[in-house]
């Protein structure tokens, strides 16, 4: 099983800020967020072999304080996406370009500057099928877009739905590994 995870929170995310590549640490309501992960995985008994994370700070912080022990792989590839000009924007301010790409991801372009969705699906999709050859359960840790990235690319038929749905800190997402054949993620509740 793979299990893919949104970091915790941030002073950045408290105080309702694009962050993308800023490299933020958790605040102490992200530990805490993580703390309850770990906890919530540990009574259902999942045991990780292998943890990967985001390179950005709060995303490893979280893999560490969710997987206790497990060595965690950097991989680049699960980092947030580059919001360019638009890094650090107050998300209750956001400019008229940011709105409409905010409010139709499937069919408007991000604006100028920022990484396009495209882009985020092939890196996290390439990301996922590697990691789809190992055994085992694998955590993943990583950002809301991102993660909107690896579920998209495993849902195909979703067609782009999982760029509007909101994903909060510490949202852990399941998808089942079946020598190598991957399942529909869902959401772990």
């Amino acid at each position: 099983m793979i299990y893919v995870i949104r970091h915790g929170q941030t002073a950045l995310n408290n105080a309702h800020a694009l962050q993308g590549r800023s490299d933020q640490p958790l605040n102490e309501t992200g530990i805490n967020q993580a703390l309850d992960a770990h906890r919530m995985l540990e009574e259902r008994g999942i045991t990780f072999t292998r943890a990967f994370s985001s390179p950005l700070v709060r995303a490893i912080q979280t893999a560490e304080l969710v997987a206790p022990g497990v060595p965690i792989t950097v991989d680049d590839r699960l980092i947030e996406m580059d919001y360019g000009p638009y890094e650090g924007t107050d998300l209750n301010n956001l400019p008229p370009e940011i709105l409409a790409f905010f409010g139709d991801f499937a069919h408007v372009p991000a604006p100028e500057g920022m990484e396009q969705l495209a882009s985020v699906v092939a890196r996290t999709g390439a990301f996922v099928e590697e990691v789809a050859a190992l055994g085992g359960d694998v955590l993943v840790s990583t950002h809301a877009i991102a993660m909107k990235g690896i579920l998209e690319y495993l849902t195909p038929q979703s067609q782009g739905s999982y760029w509007s749905k909101y994903v909060g800190n510490c949202a852990v997402y399941v998808v089942e590994n079946q020598d190598g054949a991957l399942g529909v993620p869902y959401e772990l509740t």
